[in-house]
């Protein structure tokens, strides 16, 4: 790619690249002024807003021009520290990014007004979740390595304040304490990548690294070590096995601070191994560990959430499963798909998170209906079998060939097990002209799932990222799945079985994963309680604390 000069980028675009961390900092200062709360709320809710028009027109804007999907990123330059140069960067990835940041932003602020109302710190949370945006929009820009790390440093710093809100919550304590470790295990993994990317290549800035990168004949050592540990900070950030107990146990925090969470802040690790997939996606080793660890991640959490009864923790559980599969798919060169899975996922569970009240009335209504009868094997095998062909269908209206594209047809395949209870379940039983509609269904899901592949992969030019993944990785994702894709269909066809009442005591306990990295944690560095009157006289460790029941 051509690096698009600073005197190319339209002062207007550049003006509004800034504009947007600047207006959530903008809020926070205010947050401390002596004004009342509603005027620090109406403050919060014009900047969040404004940085969605901003943000808008920033990707209109490029999208309009043309050139800047074409030629590379537009760089805008922030100064130079010594022979540190700080850049800002506008393309495709960065503005939709943008957009999606400021309007969840947007959504959660609106939220936390009705929900914090009489709440006391108000003021404190306004300030918090203003840095927050603040830092997430500046991740997504920074063309530099060392200002990315810091940003999302301060991310997870800002979050941390959000989810200790209630600070008399025991539960939420814990939570927010072993998700501030896991945190600075990955920070110290960012940074030290870092290091050795800065050593071997010379530069910081992103697109100087990653052109750097792909000069070079073969991978060095140190490269490939950075590519291990930007995998591994990628991993914790997201949540995965074993370090995952954290997502499920911030249900203590606010409702707003659990949908910035979930629909945005553990999608970090995603974007970045999407900004920087040229230097891991080169590295076989790097591919494995993501592939392994979030397909073992996804289905784990896929067959835990069959034993929840709770909305709110089967939506976190579904978050980790999730974030397992868009790293699986980062892992597999498919970093335009992983790029839909964030943006789908984002909207998705911020929707959930905000009307949990809504979904469990949905439940209820669901318990008051009478239950299907449980599909049969044979019906889960047509239903699979249906799938695969509709979906083998819609790649090659695409032209996409196995051959030349192994690890999209697993997704695809992935895809047909997917659509296989609708097959084999309402569509069977209605009959007639309904199964037509059925099927159609199923091929324009199909169609549209290769369709947007074949944009993204175009528009964000990931056809480049990466080698191609080993087909041993691309047997152990279809191998993955489809044992979830029996597991599961065994224990519907027979809930009361063998096979689901063993299965269950160790599902529902999430594999006793977490009790021992809690373990683990408190052994480590304890999390301790704040004097809080009538509960506790003094400071006191949580030593003996006992992770919240997540029924």
């Amino acid at each position: 790619m051509m690096q698009t000069l600073l005197s190319d980028m339209p002062a207007g675009r550049a003006a509004l690249l800034a504009a947007v961390p600047l207006l959530y900092l903008l809020a926070a200062a205010a947050a401390g002024s002596p004004a009342s709360v509603d005027t620090r709320w109406r403050m919060a809710r014009l900047s969040a807003a404004a940085a969605v028009g901003a943000s808008t027109l920033t990707l209109v804007w490029l999208l309009a021009s043309g050139a800047g999907l074409v030629r590379g990123p537009a760089l805008l330059a922030l100064g130079e520290l010594g022979a540190l140069h700080l850049s800002l960067r506008s393309d495709a990835l960065g503005a939709l990014m943008l957009l999606l940041v400021s309007f969840i932003g947007w959504l959660i602020v609106g939220y936390s007004q009705t929900y914090l109302g009489g709440e006391r710190g108000q003021p404190r949370y306004i300030r918090g979740l203003m840095l927050t945006l603040a830092a997430v929009s500046l991740l997504v820009l920074s063309n530099n390595l060392l200002l990315l790390a810091l940003s999302w440093i301060f991310t997870s710093l800002a979050l941390h304040g959000l989810l200790t809100f209630f600070e008399t919550r025991p539960q939420a304590l814990v939570a927010a304490h072993k998700k501030f470790i896991a945190s600075r295990v990955a920070d110290l993994f960012l940074l030290a990548a870092i290091v050795l990317v800065s050593q071997q290549l010379g530069t910081l800035e992103i697109d100087e690294a990653i052109a750097a990168a792909k000069a070079l004949p073969a991978m060095t050592g140190p490269l490939q070590a950075a590519a291990l540990l930007l995998a591994a900070s990628a991993l914790m950030t997201c949540a995965q096995l074993p370090v995952h107990g954290w997502l499920i146990q911030v249900m203590e925090a606010p409702t707003p601070v659990s949908a910035l969470l979930h629909a945005g802040v553990v999608n970090l690790g995603g974007f970045l191994l999407i900004r920087i997939g040229s230097l891991v996606g080169d590295v076989p080793a790097a591919q494995a560990l993501l592939v392994v660890f979030g397909s073992v991640t996804a289905v784990v959490a896929a067959l835990v959430m069959m034993t929840r009864i709770s909305i709110k923790v089967s939506l976190a559980w579904s978050t980790c499963a999730q974030m397992g599969f868009m790293l699986m798919q980062c892992g597999l060169g498919l970093y335009d798909l992983a790029l839909l899975h964030l943006v789908a996922h984002s909207l998705y569970k911020a929707y959930a998170f905000l009307g949990a009240g809504s979904a469990v009335e949905q439940n209820r209504l669901q318990q008051m209906t009478p239950p299907s009868p449980p599909l049969s094997a044979s019906q889960w095998l047509l239903g699979a079998l249906v799938g695969m062909v509709v979906v083998a269908a819609a790649a090659l209206v695409w032209g996409f060939s196995p051959a030349k594209a192994p690890a999209l047809w697993a997704l695809g395949g992935i895809l047909s097990l997917a659509l296989a209870p609708l097959l084999a379940g309402p569509m069977l039983r209605a009959g007639g002209w309904w199964r037509l509609a059925g099927l159609a269904g199923a091929f324009a899901v199909a169609l549209a799932y290769f369709g947007l592949h074949a944009v993204f992969s175009r528009w964000l030019s990931t056809e480049s990222i990466g080698a191609a993944p080993s087909m041993a990785l691309v047997a152990w994702v279809l191998c993955c799945f489809g044992l979830l894709f029996v597991v599961q269909g065994a224990v519907r066809a027979r809930p009361q079985g063998a096979l689901a009442r063993s299965l269950y005591p160790w599902l529902f306990a999430g594999l006793y994963l977490d009790e021992l990295f809690t373990r683990l944690t408190f052994r480590v560095w304890p999390a301790r309680a704040p004097t809080t009157p009538g509960t506790l006289d003094k400071p006191t460790a949580l030593t003996n604390f006992r992770t919240p029941g997540d029924l």
